[in-house]
Order: C-alpha cells, then structure tokens, then sequence
C-alpha cells in the first residue's frame, strides 16, 4: 500500500468533538460554537432560489458576495477573497506561505486548527506565553525567530474568549519584521466589535490578513462561507492554492441574504452576549470559574485535568456535550457554547450535580 508523505504520516488527525451520548442517550451538542439561532428568515428564500440554477458551477469570484462584504465594512472588494469557512483560509495561507523553512508561531492556547496547518505545510509551529489565558504582544514578539515566516492570532481567541485590543494588535504589526506574514482570525470579530476599531483595514498596510466567517453571529456554519481582506501580493498566491469553485452558489446567496439583515446579526450578537453572561454569573455561583469572553462560548476552568474529566463525563452521561481543551494546552479546561435554553439549564443542573458529588 502506498504511504503518506513523512510529515503527513507523523501528523495526528484534526480532532473533531465527539458529540455522541453514553448508554443510549442522545447528546445535545455544547461543542461546536454554533449559533443557537437559525439564520435570518431572508437566508431560506435566498436558498431556494439559487436551487434553480443549482446545475451550473458557482462563481468562482464570488463577485457579488464580494461587493456587499465591501459595502458592509467599508472596504476595497478587489482585497477580499473568500473560502469554504475561514478554516480553509487559513490552510491555504500555511500551504502558500508557511514550510521547512519558515516556521508559524501561535499564542500557546491558540485554536488548534493553526498547529494543524502548519505540520501540513511541513512547518515547525512554535508558541508563546499568553497571560492568564491572554495572548500577549510582547511575548509573541519575543518568541519571534530568525525563521519565523508566519504569525496567526485568533482575536477573540479560540478557545479562551479572550481578547487584546485593537492597538495591540497595531503594535504587534508595527514591530514584527516586514517579512512575517501576520495573520488575524476574527471569526468571532462581530460578537466583539463594540469593544474596538475594526482592524479590517490592516490588510492595506502590507503582510497582513484579516479573516472572518459566517458561521457564528450570521448562524451559517453549515453552509461554509469564511472570508478575509488581503494584501494583493498576498492574495495572488493564497488564489493558486484555493480550490476553484470553493463557495457553492447556495452558500454564496445565503451569506448574501444574511448581510441584508444586519438587524438580525446584530440581535444574535446581543442575546448571545446576555445569555452567556447570565451563565457564567450561574457558573460562579456553583464555584465554577469562567474565563472573561467576547464570543458565543465560555471556557470554564476546572483546576485539574482529573476534574475536567470528570465533569466532562458527568455531562456526558446526562446528554450535554462540551469540548475538551487538551489540544490547546489546556486540559483542565472545558469548552461550553451558549446553546439553546434548555440545553444550557441541563448542563447547569449536572454541574450542580457534579460539585456536589465532587466535593468531600
């Protein structure tokens, strides 16, 4: 049988959450980050009209799709390209720009797709500290290398919810050396958006990239439509690895549809951010500590692997899935999207249940 190439035979698959429940009983998911709203109504119409011409390829420009994100953010559509979510983006940008010889560094709980690009591009993937679960600019800065080819920082981060300001981000730029490509996730850029300057622009200033997605506040995660602004050196090559046709036609008009209704985003946005500080003020009143976040999750701190497994099991068994952190370096944690009502209460109850039980 024929082998994989070296570095891709030595590499550990992805690991996607496990959602399934234990004994039989169905699980509802708490893992994955997706919104507990559908997409706007507009999305469903959109859907079926572009069914009618569902025989022919899409638009491999993504022209209109392209136009209204310009219109939207107020910036130039020739420096937008977009992706099959931005996870592919992020994958061709390692592909196009990362290697044996030009190293990716990360914060040291960066989202774990970053260290799974690099080893696919067959580059050494390198962290820095971060400070209680924040990543910092100085320390990124100081963990640079002379082979240092590509920075990525997600902002907020995945899976901390934490967040550095905007002019950090600014300053970290500034006084990276010219030839590092710096790359910014902003996939959950909407639920923080409030808080700060949009950094959408920095793509004008050279060797930077800025992503986002419509997976979270716009609730398409299944239809994949991730985008980013580019620098036109920059995004000539991340085209050559792009696979062609990457964004179906449906998904192309649902994204479409969903920018129509900023309303509705924005709305999402809100109730997300009201109902996860709600359970986080639940969370702290059973002695579960929850990091500060400006996403659709909440981290939760157990203080040891043991007791995150434990919980993690407890949960499990009464049908509530969150996700493990030991891919971020952070095995004591657990990962809980703001789901559904009933699906954040049950939780809740089995937290109580489990701190009773754990407690001697």
């Amino acid at each position: 049988m024929t082998g994989a190439r070296k570095h891709v035979a030595a590499m550990a698959p992805y690991a996607l959450a496990d959602l399934g429940g234990t004994g039989g009983r169905p699980a509802a998911s708490l893992a994955q980050n997706e919104s507990f709203r559908p997409p706007c109504p507009g999305t469903f119409e959109a859907v079926m009209a572009a069914m009618a011409d569902a025989a022919l390829y899409p638009d491999p420009d993504w022209t209109e799709l392209r136009s209204m994100i310009a219109a939207r953010h107020d910036v130039d559509p020739d420096t937008i390209l977009c992706g099959s979510g931005s996870l592919e983006l992020i994958g061709c940008l390692a592909r196009a720009f990362a290697g044996p010889h030009r190293a990716v560094l990360a914060p040291r709980h960066a989202y774990p797709y970053f260290r799974s690009a690099a080893q696919a591009s067959e580059a050494r993937f390198d962290t820095a500290p971060e400070s209680d679960c924040t990543a910092s600019a100085d320390a990124l800065l100081e963990a640079v290398r002379p082979d240092t080819g590509c920075v990525f920082l997600a902002n907020p981060g995945n899976p901390t919810g934490t967040r550095i300001p905007g002019d950090e981000i600014r300053r970290l730029r500034s006084s990276l050396r010219e030839d590092i490509l710096l790359v910014i996730d902003e996939a959950y850029g909407e639920f923080a958006d409030h808080l700060d300057a949009p950094l959408l622009d920095m793509a004008a200033t050279g060797n930077t990239v800025v992503l986002r997605t419509f997976s979270k506040a716009y609730g398409l995660a299944g239809c994949r439509v991730g985008w980013g602004t580019f620098p036109a050196g920059i995004a000539v090559e991340v085209r050559k690895v792009l696979n062609p046709n990457n964004v179906s036609a449906i998904s192309q008009a649902a994204a479409r549809a969903a920018l129509q209704d900023d309303a509705y985003m924005r709305a999402t946005c809100a109730q997300t951010a009201e109902r996860r500080d709600r359970t986080a003020r639940k969370l702290a009143a059973l002695g579960v500590r929850c990091l500060s976040s400006s996403t659709n999750f909440l981290l939760l701190d157990l203080e040891s692997r043991e007791r995150a497994r434990s919980a993690e099991a407890r949960l499990r068994s009464g049908g509530a899935v969150l996700r493990a952190q030991g891919a971020a370096d952070l095995s004591h944690c657990l990962r809980m999207t703001i789901g559904r009502e009933r699906e954040l209460d049950n939780a809740i109850r089995l937290l109580e249940t489990w701190t009773r039980e754990d407690t001697p």
